[in-house]
């Protein structure tokens, strides 16, 4: 009782964490159990054969997971977490090898590690970790931040390392990433001529996967609408049945919705459209709540980016707290803009889940650590201002 006791004083005795960062969270997550329960009506009852209530149980579970994770991680000093970053950014790239190694003998494991008989993602658990590592290297380094052997250089290994690991399977993970990690750099004083070559390592890595890979060949050409690459078939890539399918399947969710949907769990467009509990639930959200619903839910993501941006980052208590908020918050907007500009058919299709939102395991889990992340710098702000 004792124990319990001076645990509970200790979590009231903690200053506010930041209302509207909290209240944003759980809007985006209540939404999101209304849109995964229409979403995923089909999968379920067609091919899965069970109820909806199902996987709706489980989606909430997760992100009872995540909620729990950001309520923890809000309380835990976030200077006493980057202390343990480079090992846990050396534990996410020993998963990232082995998941790749794995890959190598099972199809379809390239992404994902069973952990007792749930799937791990490793690249959601790196990228947090590397976001912590970096924000460390770039305090650490300040004294003699333009110097490219004793300051840039190691950071370039490690970043070089994550996002070349992660890329290799999962490009648009690794693209958000790496501008997550140029903001943090260019707000740590890194020169412009050096942060160039962050910029270099994206093009490269972008090239040399889309250049080696006849399926995101495809992808390019059916979002631009030409023929740019040996290795892939006109064909198929301008077929309303091939590559341009699920864009077109998106956009006609949109079409549907108009300004205010069709109404809740009456989309029709889920029963057409590939995973659109994860990857295309901003197309689900769309046709039931229509641009007026699609705009509020766009509306939530503005706010953890200004919050993030205008509040915590700028009333941070030391440079570490500053360019931490601004990795977390570029990351989680970011997942959420090229999202929705995916369903929208603004952007090249690809695999990121809507935080807070998407039917989803790790990736909620690792939002949530990163929005916990944020709570607790604005505790810490609170904490400065009082004092």
């Amino acid at each position: 009782m004792r124990l319990a006791h001076m645990l509970w004083q200790n979590i009231t005795d903690q200053p506010p964490a930041d209302k509207y960062v909290v209240w944003t969270v759980l809007a985006l997550a209540a939404m999101g159990g209304a849109a995964v329960y229409s979403a995923v009506t089909y999968f379920a009852e067609v091919r899965a054969g069970t109820e909806p209530v199902h996987f709706l149980v489980r989606h909430l579970a997760r992100v009872g997971v995540a909620l729990g994770a950001m309520a923890g991680v809000s309380l835990i000093d976030y200077r006493t977490l980057a202390r343990y970053s480079r090992l846990a950014l050396l534990g996410t790239l020993g998963l990232l090898v082995l998941v790749k190694i794995g890959g190598l003998f099972t199809p379809g494991a390239d992404r994902w590690l069973r952990v007792a008989g749930m799937g791990l993602q490793p690249s959601e658990l790196a990228r947090v970790a590397l976001v912590f590592y970096v924000a460390v290297l770039l305090v650490q380094k300040q004294d003699y931040i333009q110097s490219f052997g004793r300051a840039f250089a190691p950071i370039l290994v490690w970043v070089g390392l994550t996002v070349g690991l992660i890329g290799l399977d999962d490009l648009s993970t690794a693209s958000v990433v790496l501008v997550a990690v140029m903001v943090m750099c260019f707000v740590g004083r890194i020169s412009a001529v050096q942060l160039s070559g962050l910029v270099l390592l994206g093009a490269v890595l972008v090239m040399g996967q889309v250049a080696t890979s006849p399926e995101r060949a495809a992808r390019v050409e059916a979002y631009l609408g030409i023929d740019l690459f040996a290795t892939t078939s006109p064909e198929t890539v301008m077929d309303a049945q091939g590559e341009r399918y699920q864009s077109r399947q998106a956009r006609m969710a949109f079409a549907m919705g108009g300004l205010t949907g069709v109404g809740p769990g009456k989309s029709v467009q889920r029963d057409f459209l590939p995973a659109p509990y994860n990857d295309f639930i901003f197309a689900i959200i769309a046709e039931e709540y229509g641009l007026i619903g699609a705009l509020a839910l766009l509306l939530g993501f503005c706010v953890l980016l200004f919050r993030g941006y205008l509040r915590i980052a700028r009333d941070a208590p030391d440079p570490l707290g500053l360019l931490l908020a601004l990795g977390c918050t570029t990351m989680i907007a970011l997942y959420g803009f090229v999202h929705a500009g995916v369903s929208a058919g603004l952007l090249p299709v690809t695999g990121l889940p809507l935080p807070f939102v998407s039917y989803g395991g790790t990736s909620l889990l690792s939002n949530g650590v990163m929005a916990g992340v944020l709570l607790n710098i604005s505790r810490h702000s609170h904490t400065d201002l009082r004092s």
